[in-house]
């Protein structure tokens, strides 16, 4: 049995496994390290206390996705299909990890999350 995400220790590893596993996704690796090339140091933090504040609620989080997503989707097509990418691929990793109601409520707020990015980038 596997355990549920209980502490910012978790989060590192759901959100570090997680961004493995999409910088080598044939469907939307490309738009993190070829289009948007992340700079992983400053980005996997950031990620971490995002998904601490919306999980564990801590709140060492600032900063505003949707416009960063949103900019983004100038440059290159942000559509359903990137979206649905990254949520099985959030989803997957979660499930490889962790189990429970922390577990699932990470993969509700992940799939919902990118529905509302789809959104806004449609309507912006």
């Amino acid at each position: 049995m596997k355990k549920d995400i209980e502490d910012r220790s978790d989060i590192i590893l759901l959100i570090n496994s997680f961004y493995e596993r999409v910088r080598v996704n044939d469907k939307i690796g490309y738009i993190f390290t070829e289009i948007a090339k992340v700079d992983w140091e400053k980005h996997l933090p950031r990620m971490y206390s995002f998904w601490e504040s919306i999980l564990l609620e801590d709140r060492g989080y600032s900063g505003n996705p949707m416009t960063v997503h949103i900019a983004l989707s100038k440059i290159v097509p942000l559509r359903e299909s990137e979206f649905d990418e990254w949520v099985i691929l959030f989803t997957s990793t979660v499930d490889s990890l962790f189990e429970g109601p922390k577990a699932i409520d990470a993969k509700t707020r992940a799939t919902n999350i990118a529905r509302l990015m789809l959104h806004k980038i449609k309507t912006a």
